[in-house]
């Protein structure tokens, strides 16, 4: 794999950063290419170097982070739930500007509602693995709804704690969630 060049790396930042401000601003569907531009400091042409336009743009912001989560899922499965769960709730603090963007506010100010879809099977597909089919607990349950279940309360916590504006620390919620986890799956 061919090492990118930091100054890419960098415009590409300053172009992600600049959507998420502009959605916190006003609604994704009247955010211009222009706007973006401006925000990040560069010309409105080196925006198209990068991405097709701004849809492909916030499609490339919302992978990035999705692939984050999903490389802790390698490792977190190896973890009991609530020492798992403390690297993913701190990456949603260091992050919570992409997150309440995208999740905190009601109507996510346009952004394509995907996101949470989105988020909702990674997480899903995360915990594939972990239903727990030995202690019989489960036995009698669908993979399937334990799977929505556990994957929609889990998302639900989230965006709670987020729209509340973090009331307790990535360890608390850990432990909080972990538990409940821990009994549903």
């Amino acid at each position: 794999m061919s090492k990118v060049d930091r100054r890419i790396l960098k415009t590409q930042e300053a172009l992600k950063q600049a959507v998420i401000e502009l959605m916190t601003e006003k609604n994704f569907d009247e955010i211009t290419i222009q706007e973006i531009a401006d925000r990040a400091n560069v010309n409105r042409g080196t925006i198209y170097l990068h991405y097709q336009d701004k849809y492909d743009l916030l499609d490339k912001l919302i992978e990035t982070h999705l692939i984050s989560l999903g490389e802790m899922d390698k490792w977190a499965c190896q973890l009991d739930w609530a020492d798992a769960l403390i690297p993913y709730f701190e990456y949603f603090e260091q992050n919570y500007l992409f997150f309440s963007t995208m999740l905190a506010s009601k109507e996510a100010k346009g952004a394509p509602s995907s996101f949470r879809i989105r988020l909702l099977a990674s997480f899903m597909e995360g915990f594939k693995g972990e239903i727990d089919k030995e202690s019989g607990k489960n036995t009698d349950l669908n993979d399937e709804v334990i799977l929505q279940f556990a994957g929609t309360a889990y998302v639900g916590v989230i965006e709670w704690w987020i729209r509340n504006g973090m009331p307790y620390p990535p360890q608390v919620m850990a432990k909080q969630v972990g538990a409940l986890l821990e009994r549903s799956l």
